[in-house]
C-alpha cells in the first residue's frame, strides 16, 4: 500500500487502485494512524483524538471495530497490534512524508517536490487544529518544502535558466516576503536577465518593509549582494554555481597512479622538471576530487600572474567581495582571503609557482595543490610528490593514446626518443594525430637528427623547446653557462663536483626544472641527472673547452685513486681506507667516466680518451666490468692511433690483451700482447716490455704451455726494475709451477710475492696471491696453511668492501673445508659464493663455485 497526506488523504494498493476509505471515522482513524505512523496508539488515546469533545467516553470495543474495518481496507500487516496498542507500519518508502524527507536528504529536490500536492490532510484536517500532530507536520513539511525549492531554484539559476524563473519567483517573494534567500535569487534572476535597476528595486523593498516594521537590516549576505549589484561585479554574470576556476581535464591523463590519491591533501607540492606533467597531474586529481568541493576550486597560473596581490585580487572577487571593498594592501588582502575561505569547502590550486614568496600570501585552511619545478623547500609541513618521466609502458600509452595510432615496434622507438617526457609524447602524439597520412617510422626518421629533433617535437602553437626556455631565460649568467656545460657530456648522471667545475649552479637549475637531484651515491656525493631533451636544448649554444677542462680534472682524480689501487712505491703506502674511499668513488662515477671516454673521442680529444680508458683500467679489471672496459678500450685506441701516439696505442693493445685474457678469449689476448710487445720493443722501453712478456706468461698458461709461460715469466724477473716488477711476476710464476706440480718451488715463490705486496701496501694483489698459496698449500696437503692463507685473504677483501675478491675467498675456504671433511660447511661457503658471482655476472667464477657445490 502506498500513503498520500501531503494534500489529500489517499491511499492506493500496488496495483494503483484507490483504497481510500469513504466512512468519516475510518479516515479519521487512518489520519491519526499516518500522523502517528511507526509509534504506538493505545485505545484510550485514540478515543481522545477521534472524540475530543466527549473526553474519550466511548468503549473499546467500538475502537477495536473500526481498526478491524481498517485493516481489512488497508491490509493486516500494516496495522499491527504492539503491547496492547495499536501502531501502524507502512514500510520503507510507503508513506509520501518518509519519501519526502528522504529526497530533500538526498539533495533530489525535484523528485522531492514532485511529492507535493498541498498542506497535510488538507481534506481531513482543513484547519490543521484537530490534532497538534497536522500543525506540527506542516510546519515542519514547509520549511522542508521552502528549503528544497531554494535549493532547486539555486540549481536552476547556477544552470543559466534565470530568465525562466522569474514569474515564480517574483511570486514566491510576495507569497514569502522574509524569506530572504529567495529575494536574493529574485535580485539574482532579475540581474542576470539585463535588469539591474529592478534587481536594486527589489532589494529597497525588503529593506523599506524591514525598518518599517521591525528597525532591522537585510541579512549580510543579501546585503553583499546588493553592494556587488551596485558595482557592477562582473563575477555575477557567471551563472555556473560556484567558482571552477581549472583548465580542462587533460583528455589523455595516463599512468601516475601511485601519485594521484596523494595530490590532494592539506599542503602538497607537485615538483619536477620541465614538461614532466605536474600541472597535468594537478589539474586531473582536482577534477577528480571536484565533488569533494562543493564552495569551488581556486585556480591560478603563477607563471602568468606573478604578483600575489593580483591573485589575491582576483579570488577575492570569484569569492563574492565588492571591488570597492578589496583592500590595497597585500597583508590586508591576505587576512580577508583567509575570513572568505575559513568556513568553505574550497580547493585551491597554484599552478607554475617560482618560489616560496610566489606561495606564502595565498595559504588558507584550505587545502592547497601547488606544481612548481622547484620543490619549494621554505614550505614547512608542506607533503612533497616528485614527478618524473613515465616509465616504458605509461610512455607507450599516452603516445597511443594522444596519436590514435595502434601499439607496435615503431611507437616504441617514438617513445624512447621522447624520454618518457609527458609534453614530448604529448607532442609526437599530436603531430601524428594531425597528419594521418605520416607512419610512425616516418615521424621516428625526422627525429632521429639530434640536431633538428627539437625543432620537429612541436604541435600547432605546443613545442617542446618553449618548455626548457621558459625555465633557461628567467636563470643568472652563472646557470645558464652551467647547463651549457652540462650539454656536452652524454652520461646519464653526474655528481656536484661536474657541477662546481662547471660554475656550480645545479641548485638554479633544479629551481628552474632543467636539472632533476638524483639521489646520493655510494662515495656519499649528490647526483644529477639531465634529460635528454634538455641536453639536446643545453647543446644548442655550447661552451668551448668544457670537455679540455672537464678532462684535466678527471685524469687527476681517476690518477688519484688508480694510485691506491696499484702503488708501487713502497715508501708511499696506501691505508685500507683510501682504497676502499677510492673503490667507492670509481664505484660511483664508473656510468659517468665510460661516458666521458666517448665524449672525449666525438670531440677529438685523442689525449685525454686514451690516457683516460688506459687509468680505468685496473678499476674495471678488478671488479669484472667487462661491457664497460670493452666500451673505453676500443675508442681509445682509435684515439691514440689518430693521435699518432706511439705508446698510447701500444698501452691500449696491452689494455686488450688484459680485456681479452679476463674473456678467457686466448688467441685474441696473444694476438693483442703480442702487438704491443713489438712496439714497446721497437720504442726502446724496457719495462712495459716485461709487462707484456709477464702477460704473455698469462696466455701461455691458460694455453697449457707451461714451458714458455715460465721462460716469459724467468726473462720479465730478470729484468725487473723494482719491487712492483717483481711481484708480478712471482706471482704469476708461482701459479704457473702449481700447475706444473712442482708445489714447493710454487709456495716460495708464491710467499715472495706476498711479502712483496704487503710491503708494497698493494691489498687487492696481496689477497689474490694469498688465494694461489692457499691453493698451493692445499694441493701439498698442507691444510692449516691453506686455511690461514684463505683466512686472510678474507679479511683483506672484507676490509677493502670487495665483494668479488670476499667470493674468491670465500671459495677457497669452501675448497680447505671440503678437503678437511666439513662437507656442510664448504656447501655453505660455495653458495654464499655463487650468490655474489651470480650478483655481479662473473661466469667463470660462478661456473667454478657451482663444479664445488656438485662435489660437495
Amino acid at each position: 500500500m502506498e500513503f498520500r497526506i501531503m494534500g489529500l488523504l489517499e491511499v492506493r494498493d500496488d496495483d494503483g487502485r484507490d483504497r481510500t476509505p469513504t466512512v468519516p471515522k475510518h479516515r479519521d482513524l487512518l489520519a491519526l494512524f499516518l500522523l502517528n505512523a511507526g509509534r504506538p496508539l493505545t485505545a484510550e488515546r485514540l478515543r481522545r483524538l477521534l472524540w475530543p469533545s466527549e473526553g474519550g467516553d466511548r468503549s473499546d470495543s467500538l475502537i477495536r471495530g473500526y481498526v478491524g474495518q481498517l485493516r481489512r481496507l488497508v491490509g493486516q500487516d500494516v496495522i499491527i497490534t504492539v503491547a496492547g496498542a495499536y501502531m501502524l507500519a507502512p514500510g520503507e518508502g510507503r508513506l509520501d512524508v518518509d519519501r519526502f524527507r528522504l529526497l530533500v536528504d538526498r539533495e533530489a529536490y525535484e523528485e522531492a517536490l514532485a511529492l507535493w500536492r498541498g498542506e497535510v490532510l488538507e481534506d481531513v484536517d482543513p484547519e490543521g487544529e484537530r490534532w497538534a500532530e497536522t500543525r506540527r507536520l506542516r510546519e515542519e513539511l514547509e520549511e522542508l518544502r521552502l528549503l528544497a525549492l531554494e535549493r532547486r531554484l539555486q540549481a536552476d539559476l547556477d544552470a543559466g535558466r534565470h530568465r525562466e524563473l522569474l514569474a515564480e519567483l517574483r511570486h514566491l517573494t510576495k507569497q514569502h516576503p522574509m524569506w530572504q534567500r529567495f529575494r536574493g535569487q529574485y535580485m539574482l534572476a532579475l540581474y542576470r536577465s539585463g535588469r539591474r535597476v529592478d534587481a536594486l528595486a527589489a532589494y529597497a523593498v525588503l529593506r523599506d518593509q524591514l525598518d518599517g516594521g521591525h528597525a532591522i537590516e537585510p541579512d549580510p549576505e543579501l546585503q553583499l549582494l546588493y553592494h556587488r549589484m551596485l558595482h557592477d561585479d562582473v563575477s555575477l554574470h557567471v551563472s555556473a554555481g560556484p567558482p571552477v576556476l581549472l583548465p580542462p581535464d587533460v583528455a589523455d591523463f595516463t599512468g601516475r597512479t601511485e601519485l594521484l590519491d596523494l595530490v590532494i591533501g592539506s599542503q602538497v607540492v607537485v615538483h619536477g622538471q620541465a614538461g614532466a606533467g605536474k600541472s597535468a597531474l594537478a589539474v586531473h586529481a582536482a577534477w577528480r576530487r571536484r565533488e569533494s568541493f562543493p564552495d569551488g576550486i581556486l585556480y591560478a597560473d603563477l607563471r602568468e600572474t606573478t604578483a600575489p596581490a593580483a591573485v589575491l585580487e582576483d579570488f577575492l572577487r570569484w569569492l563574492g567581495c565588492p571591488a570597492q571593498a578589496i583592500p590595497a594592501t597585500l597583508e590586508q588582502r591576505e587576512r580577508l582571503f583567509r575570513a572568505y575561505t575559513a568556513n568553505r569547502k574550497l580547493l585551491v590550486l597554484l599552478d607554475n609557482a617560482v618560489d616560496e614568496a610566489q606561495v606564502r600570501p595565498l595559504l588558507t585552511s584550505c587545502p592547497t595543490v601547488v606544481t612548481s619545478r622547484s620543490s619549494l623547500g621554505g614550505l614547512t609541513g608542506a607533503l612533497r610528490l616528485s614527478v618524473g618521466v613515465l616509465d616504458d609502458g605509461d610512455a607507450l600509452e599516452l603516445l597511443v593514446r594522444s596519436s590514435g595510432r595502434q601499439a607496435d615496434e615503431a611507437l616504441r622507438r617514438l617513445a624512447r626518443f621522447c624520454g618518457g617526457l609527458p609534453i614530448a609524447l604529448r607532442v609526437a602524439g599530436s603531430r601524428l594525430a594531425a597528419r594521418p597520412e605520416w607512419t610512425v617510422d616516418y615521424l621516428v626518421g625526422l627525429l632521429e637528427d639530434e640536431h633538428k629533433r627539437l625543432d620537429r617535437l612541436h604541435a600547432g602553437d605546443l613545442a617542446v623547446r618553449s618548455v626548457f626556455a621558459i625555465g633557461f631565460d628567467g636563470l643568472p649568467e652563472g646557470a645558464k653557462l652551467t647547463l651549457r656545460g652540462l650539454g656536452a657530456l652524454s652520461a646519464p648522471d653526474f655528481a656536484d663536483w661536474v657541477t662546481e667545475q662547471l660554475g656550480g649552479q645545479a641548485e638554479a637549475l633544479v629551481d628552474a626544472g632543467l636539472l632533476e637531484t638524483h639521489g646520493v651515491d655510494v662515495a656519499g656525493q649528490v647526483r644529477y641527472r639531465l634529460h635528454d631533451l634538455t641536453r639536446l636544448f643545453a647543446r644548442e649554444q655550447p661552451v668551448p673547452g668544457v670537455l679540455a677542462k672537464l678532462s684535466e680534472v678527471v685524469l687527476a682524480r681517476v690518477q688519484a685513486s688508480r694510485f691506491s689501487l696499484v702503488s708501487g712505491d713502497p715508501a708511499t703506502a696506501v691505508a685500507t681506507r683510501d682504497i676502499r674511499e677510492s673503490v667507492e668513488w670509481l664505484a660511483a662515477e664508473r656510468a659517468f667516466l665510460v661516458s666521458l671516454v666517448g665524449d672525449l673521442r666525438a670531440a677529438g680529444l685523442d689525449d685525454g680518451c686514451w690516457r683516460l680508458a688506459h687509468l680505468l683500467t685496473p678499476y674495471l679489471e678488478r671488479h669484472r666490468f667487462l661491457d664497460d672496459w670493452r666500451a673505453v678500450t676500443g675508442p681509445a685506441l682509435e684515439s691514440a692511433r689518430r693521435a699518432g701516439d706511439d705508446r698510447g696505442a701500444a698501452l691500449m693493445l696491452l689494455d686488450l690483451g688484459d680485456l681479452h685474457l679476463a674473456e678467457r678469449e686466448w688467441d685474441r689476448a696473444h694476438e693483442r700482447l703480442r702487438l704491443a710487445l713489438g712496439m714497446f720493443q721497437s720504442q726502446g722501453r724496457t719495462r712495459d716490455v716485461n709487462h707484456t712478456r709477464r702477460r704473455l706468461g698469462r696466455v701461455h698458461l691458460e694455453q697449457g704451455r707451461l714451458e714458455e709461460a715460465e721462460r716469459d715469466l724467468l726473462t720479465c724477473l730478470e729484468g725487473a726494475a723494482n719491487q712492483r716488477d717483481m711481484a708480478d711476476a712471482e706471482r704469476v710464476l708461482g701459479t704457473v709451477l702449481r700447475r706444473a706440480g712442482r708445489l714447493d718451488e710454487a709456495a716460495d715463490r708464491l710467499r715472495a710475492a706476498v711479502g712483496h705486496l704487503a710491503e708494497l701496501g698493494d691489498r687487492h694483489r696481496q689477497a689474490d696471491t694469498l688465494l694461489e698459496l692457499s691453493a698451493a698449500y692445499l694441493a701439498q696437503g698442507a691444510k692449516p696453511a691453506a686455511r690461514e692463507a684463505a683466512e686472510q685473504a678474507r679479511g683483506i677483501a672484507v676490509r677493502l668492501g670487495d665483494r668479488l675478491l670476499d667470493a674468491h675467498a670465500l671459495l677457497a675456504l669452501a675448497r680447505v673445508n671440503r678437503a678437511e671433511g666439513a662437507a656442510g660447511r664448504a656447501r655453505e661457503l660455495a653458495q654464499a659464493a655463487l650468490e655474489v658471482y651470480e650478483e655481479t655476472g662473473d661466469r667463470q667464477g660462478g661456473a667454478n663455485a657451482r663444479a664445488l657445490l656438485a662435489l660437495a
